[in-house]
């Protein structure tokens, strides 16, 4: 590379910022007294360099011939000037030439100026033509260059370096060209390695985005929860744009199949939601059809006394309403609200009945509880004569007590339990005397007795009879049982 150096300028201007202010070949070539003056200002050294420019700035083409006019307020080292001046000259008619491979070539001409002056405004366009390539060299180790700005530098710099109207070391320029289009084309390779990189794992990611909802699309069915579902795809919409937004972009070949697969399992998603939408419009509407039915049935009910048949026809309707199904959240409290309203009306009106039976029946429990003691006092009865009497009055307590009603659920048993007790006490002295004098009862027991007696004999003479041992055990048992019969009825 060229070994000339630029000073920073004095303003923040960079070289690129006057490629406008070019001056023009032709049949006038005197630069503007500004850039005349520029090249006439004495060197400042010991300055950092100026910051490198994008190379963008370079792809600003300029004609050809036409060389860029030197920077306002840009200065270099006189060393660096006289280094470039050492290869051109100027003749006596004010044309000033560059010496390359050895050959002259005219790059203009001045004829108004010293030869002196001549050559400083045309080595300090070599200069600033070098400051391009030097600062196009430092862009090149950008990672944030991008492979267009590369082509674009270098086709301006080589367009520029051809035959550029300059006075300075064109060899080593073009030398320095040379290599960076070298650079150029590995830093290119390299980009583009990168970039195949990266859009191979954004492929790869974008891929997986892609696999989620043809998932999620494939996994639809009777169970699917819809809301979460789309709240799922909605996600991952947005996770593909903001992949799309911040990651290299893919090829359109790539990009288009993936966005088709994922747009697939979007539309098998609506698809699919849509036809359940219209199923579950369709429950609701049948579902609203048959709570219609129920309540007018329920209505026709409400003002019912038959209370336990009722009673058993509102928990069948109650059970139709549960099987019925949903009829939408609002219609569903809509209907509810009427059911309710007739149930509620003969429900209300049977537990107001309950209320005056209660009423009614605890007062008959203290009307029976009465009738009970006085029964209980008929006890106990001794003889015949006694239970005769007693009969009577207890039959006239019976007859008092069928009168007077139902009593609370929870007595009835005690309270009848207890007259019962007493009708069964008189019962059983009856019992015994009516079985004393049952002549019927006597001519059985007697006949009875007869054959038993007839029986033992038989036995005994059977016994008498025999010798043999265990015959005689039988017989002697067979005895003895008939004897316990004979003490029974005795």
């Amino acid at each position: 590379m060229a070994d000339e150096t630029a000073t920073t300028p004095v303003n923040t201007q960079t070289p690129q910022d006057n490629d406008h202010g070019s001056a023009s070949q032709g049949s006038s070539l005197r630069p503007a007294a500004s850039n005349l003056e520029a090249s006439k200002q004495p060197a400042h050294t010991n300055v950092p360099k100026p910051h490198a420019p994008s190379p963008a700035a370079f792809a600003k083409k300029q004609p050809a011939g036409k060389p860029s006019a030197p920077l306002a307020a840009v200065s270099y080292s006189d060393e660096a000037i006289a280094k470039a001046q050492s290869f051109g000259h100027v003749d006596d008619k004010g044309d000033v030439f560059v010496t390359e491979n050895g050959i002259d070539r005219k790059v203009g001409e001045f004829p108004d100026a010293k030869p002196g002056e001549a050559l400083n405004l045309y080595a300090t366009r070599y200069l600033e033509l070098k400051a391009k390539l030097d600062l196009f060299e430092a862009r090149l180790k950008s990672a944030a260059i991008k492979p267009h700005e590369i082509d674009e530098s270098l086709k301006t710099l080589e367009n520029e370096t051809a035959e550029p109207q300059v006075v300075g070391d064109l060899t080593a320029l073009k030398a320095q060209l040379g290599s960076l289009k070298t650079e150029g084309a590995e830093k290119r390779q390299k980009l583009a390695d990168e970039r195949k990189k990266a859009q191979d794992l954004a492929r790869q990611e974008r891929t997986v985005i892609v696999e989620k909802a043809e998932k999620l699309a494939a996994s639809l069915g009777d169970n699917t929860n819809w809301r979460s579902t789309a709240d799922k795809f909605r996600s991952l919409f947005d996770e593909w744009q903001n992949h799309q937004r911040n990651s290299v972009r893919l090829d359109k070949t790539i990009a288009d199949e993936l966005w088709k697969r994922f747009s697939s399992a979007r539309t098998t998603f609506n698809q699919g939601r849509r036809k359940w939408a219209q199923m579950r419009d369709a429950e609701h509407t049948k579902a609203k059809e048959a709570k219609e039915a129920i309540i007018a049935e329920a209505e026709s009910m409400e003002n019912s006394t038959d209370w336990g048949e009722t009673s058993r026809s509102f928990n069948a309707l109650m059970d139709r309403w549960k099987q019925a199904g949903r009829a939408g959240r609002r219609e569903d409290d809509d209907l509810w609200a009427k059911f309710r309203a007739a149930a509620d009306t003969f429900f209300n009106a049977r537990q107001s009945d309950r209320d005056q039976t209660s009423s009614d029946e605890k007062a008959n429990l203290v009307k029976k509880e009465a009738l009970v003691a006085k029964a209980e006092a008929l006890l106990p009865v001794k003889d015949d004569t006694a239970a005769k009497k007693a009969r009577q009055q207890l039959a006239a307590i019976q007859e008092e007590w069928d009168q007077i009603g139902y009593v609370p659920r929870e007595d009835v048993h005690r309270i009848e339990s207890r007259l019962d007790a007493v009708d069964k006490q008189i019962k059983s002295v009856e019992d015994a005397v009516w079985k004393q004098s049952d002549p019927e009862a006597d001519a059985r027991k007697t006949s009875f007795e007869d054959q038993l007696n007839a029986q033992l004999k038989e036995i005994d003479d059977q016994i008498a009879a025999t010798s043999d041992a265990k015959k005689i055990k039988k017989l002697q048992a067979e005895k003895a049982t008939k004897e316990q019969w004979l003490n029974a009825i005795r």
